[in-house]
């Protein structure tokens, strides 16, 4: 039995307004909770540097660290008890030179704390002309 026979049927109405805003809040709260920092697209041009060459008189202190934390002054091994020390061994290789340059030789794996332990002793000895020697890269 169908007692609605004359009325004509409703079509359903799809309210788009409370999905718009329901999408526009997400929008909002992933605009304020993203970071925008991309740190593994930034270019970087390294600068380029240009030695000057050392004086024939003026004999550098060579430092070379290994991996194994093992320190040597120009090629006399020093067994390391604190920066105090190595600066006091800088003081003595270095003689009677004022500024003598510390060229570091530091092992690619050698701990970057080690590093530093040279650096500030070099500070404490009252040198501050410190260089750091590489090799090139085989191509």
């Amino acid at each position: 039995m169908n007692f609605q026979r004359g009325r004509a049927r409703e079509e359903p109405e799809i309210n788009l307004i409370p999905m718009i805003d329901v999408l526009l809040v997400i929008l909002i709260f992933l605009m304020v909770t993203t970071s925008y920092a991309k740190f593994s697209e930034l270019q970087i041009n390294l600068p380029q540097a240009g030695g000057e060459t050392i004086a024939a008189s003026a004999k550098p202190v060579n430092v070379a660290v290994d991996a194994s934390e093992h320190y040597a002054i120009n090629n006399q091994g020093v067994a390391y008890t604190g920066v105090t020390a190595l600066a006091a061994s800088l003081k003595n290789a270095a003689g009677d030179q004022t500024d003598p340059t510390i060229v570091i030789n530091a092992d690619a794996k050698a701990p970057h704390q080690s590093v530093i332990n040279v650096m500030e002793a070099a500070r404490q000895a009252g040198y501050g002309r410190i260089t750091f020697t590489t090799q090139n890269q085989p191509k």
